[in-house]
């Protein structure tokens, strides 16, 4: 949706033109939807659709947390800044957070670590999103099942002088990363079989994930509740440990009993720590389909 939409919306053609507009900022995904939209108006006429956009939940960030350090022109001209993805997931399960835990979501600090093949950390402040760690692309932040998050842009520029790549291999390098597997279950099978590769991916993934969250409470001066969410997060409970093994410093303690769960509303801290945290299932279908209902039903 770019900066184009920072809502779901009813579907009309001036809303699929703006659509088409961001087709270079999402090259894989806008044209392909554009083409499932068109032909449902051939086989359903007049049925009304509705546009969920997975970058709309972070427009609330402010221009400090999606500038990038570049030419000011290049986001006069082209709109390179940091937009986020995952926002559906985001959106829905910060909003089931403070439900679950009977906070105001209006008048809070909530993390949200949607964790899977792909993952992506946000911070919500009082109902909005003020900070997310994915960019202009989902290949920023985290590393993941197959992108390699932040790096140092000219290690690129050195491993091309050495492979002799393009352009075009070079993002082939960045978003196909390959190893042990990019299915974290391979990777925890691996991992406790003490594969030195599959140990190393996932100390590295809780280590990034941690720095993240780190960040986010600083950029939110506090935190009252984290959430796990998505394939790992929900699901893979010595990568949860992993990282909360960082925030001691929070007067976080980890329920071990509690974290053995798997995908299920649960808080997995001690009644003593003072920040809580808990697995929250994500739902995007719901969400979308309350989106939806919001706007046609």
């Amino acid at each position: 949706g770019g900066e184009k939409f920072a809502q779901s919306v009813v579907l009309n053609e001036e809303v699929l033109a703006k659509v088409e507009e961001c087709n270079e900022l999402a090259p894989l995904h806008n044209p392909a939807n554009l083409i499932g939209i068109r032909v449902c108006q051939e086989l359903m006429p007049g049925v009304p659709m509705v546009g969920v956009f997975d970058t709309a939940f972070h427009q609330t960030m402010p221009q400090k947390a999606y500038l990038y350090g570049l030419p000011y022109e290049y986001y006069e001209k082209y709109k390179v800044r940091r937009y986020g993805f995952h926002g559906t997931s985001h959106s829905f399960v910060s909003k089931r957070l403070a439900e679950f835990l009977n906070l105001d979501y209006n008048n809070s600090r909530l993390i949200v670590a949607h964790l899977g093949n792909g993952a992506s950390i946000s911070a919500v402040l009082d109902g909005k999103c003020v900070d997310t760690s994915m960019g202009l692309t989902p290949l920023e932040g985290l590393v993941m099942g197959t992108r390699s998050g932040d790096i140092d842009p000219a290690i690129m520029e050195f491993i091309a002088k050495k492979e002799n790549l393009d352009i075009d291999g070079i993002m082939d390098v960045l978003n196909k990363i390959s190893g042990v597997s990019s299915d974290f279950r391979d990777l925890e099978a691996a991992y406790h079989e003490g594969n030195p590769r599959a140990i190393a991916a996932c100390e590295v993934f809780a280590y990034r994930v941690a720095k993240y969250i780190g960040a986010y409470v600083a950029a939110m001066n506090g935190v009252d509740a984290i959430a796990f969410t998505a394939g790992i997060g929900e699901n893979t409970s010595f990568i949860r440990e992993k990282i909360l093994a960082y925030f001691g410093y929070l007067g976080i303690t980890m329920d071990k009993e509690a974290n053995m769960v798997r995908g299920e509303d649960k808080i997995i801290s001690t009644p003593d720590s003072k920040v809580t945290v808990c697995i929250i299932p994500t739902n995007e279908e719901l969400a979308i389909a309350r989106e939806t209902v919001a706007l046609v039903g």
